[in-house]
């Protein structure tokens, strides 16, 4: 840089500037310059305050706690199981009442296996074989049921046979039922019990009615006129996600129940309300698909009179359901109470504490700020909670 560039600079640094605005004597840039600051303040007052209440504060930190519970009885008679009584004990897994719980309607039933030595299925492609050395010993069937003992079981005159395994026999060879084992399902009950709270605003509420009527419970459906009585039907659940109750009774399926709570804590608290939603959460293939439908297995064991141990298996098809709650909540907002309104300042005096630090550092509160804080809201109704709030402290 030169000599006359550097005497440039050291001049320029003592300038004074000051804006020139010029009026545009012009209807429409005028009319246009308006309209935008109309609209402007429109979006602001409209959406932001009116649709969206920008003045309020919210928190979506919704912490929730699910209790469920199936009610209902259906008796069966099989060449399996004979006649047989079903309750919530025997068709509901796990049985602790989760917000994830199994309903069994279907089954194939494999009685009385025993460990020991059997020809394995033929509808396993890896226990195919032609002779003993295709079925080397000690090496478990690919995705089947047992280990190779060293044998090929063959039928008759037939070239081609299985090989033998050592597993619990007999394995499992029959299909799925043409109709459900448990169709008459659809007649039984969930109860859904939700707790739900927002701790930023120490509001909490629960879906259930707050009464000491002990027969509510017990008469009520959830509907339009009792929305604080969370049972549900079980086909009227199948029902609402578009489904059909026999269909997905047969091949299994799984269901989510989607619990909303969108709360305007500003109003009462018998405002806020749950909104339930349904939809089937599996995709529903084609009837013959082999990715259709939920199932899984479980055995129960037993031992005979000289102390052999034996199971029945079990296939269970059924409906899982999947309880899944999300919400949020907005309160007035503390910038409108503490700098907006006519009393502001006594509101700021009880919201922040006022602490001067000593010579020696210890903190000390200001007498004016000591006195109690701002009454609490009252609390909410129908198991509703309270709203309190607590300021932060501010050092001077």
């Amino acid at each position: 840089m030169g000599q006359a560039g550097c005497k440039g600079l050291s001049q320029s640094l003592l300038d004074y500037k000051t804006e020139k605005y010029v009026i545009a004597k012009n209807k429409k840039v005028g009319l246009l310059y308006r309209l935008l600051q109309v609209s402007i303040l429109t979006y602001l007052v409209v959406w932001v305050f009116l649709v969206k209440k920008g003045y309020q504060d919210t928190d979506t930190s919704l912490q929730s706690s699910i209790i469920t519970k199936v009610k209902g009885v259906t008796f069966t008679n099989t060449s399996e199981l004979g006649e047989r009584l079903w309750d919530v004990a025997d068709y509901v897994i796990p049985p602790q009442g989760e917000n994830v719980f199994f309903v069994v309607t279907n089954l194939i039933v494999t009685p009385n296996q025993q460990q020991k030595t059997c020809a394995e299925s033929e509808s396993i492609p890896d226990a195919l074989c032609y002779r003993d050395s295709d079925c080397p010993p000690g090496e478990p069937v690919v995705a089947g049921n047992g280990v190779r003992t060293g044998r090929c079981l063959r039928v008759g005159n037939m070239q081609r046979g299985t090989c033998e395994i050592f597993a619990w026999c007999p394995v499992e060879t029959k299909s799925r039922p043409a109709k459900p084992l448990l169709g008459k399902a659809e007649d039984f009950t969930i109860y859904i019990k939700n707790f739900i709270r927002f701790p930023k605003f120490n509001f909490s509420k629960t879906n259930v009615l707050d009464t000491k009527d002990k027969a509510f419970l017990k008469s009520c459906h959830f509907g339009p006129e009792n929305p604080y009585c969370p049972i549900f039907r079980l086909g009227s659940v199948v029902s609402w996600t578009g489904s059909n109750f026999q269909e997905i009774a047969l091949q299994g399926g799984v269901i989510g129940i989607q619990i909303e709570w969108d709360c305007d804590l500003d109003k009462a608290p018998s405002e806020c309300n749950p909104r339930y939603s349904f939809s089937r959460l599996d995709n529903k293939f084609s009837e013959n698909s082999i990715s259709s439908g939920y199932n899984f297995r479980f055995a129960k064991y037993y031992r005979d009179g000289a102390g052999v141990e034996f199971r029945t298996l079990m296939k269970a098809y059924g409906i899982r359901f999947d309880v899944m709650v999300n919400g949020k909540g907005a309160f007035f907002c503390d910038l409108v109470l503490i700098y907006l309104i006519k009393k502001s300042h006594f509101y700021r005096d009880k919201k922040y504490e006022e602490v001067s630090v000593l010579q020696d550092g210890t903190p000390e509160a200001e007498e004016a700020a000591a006195g109690p804080g701002l009454a609490e809201q009252p609390e909410a109704q129908h198991g509703g909670g309270s709203q309190k709030e607590n300021g932060p402290a501010r050092i001077t």
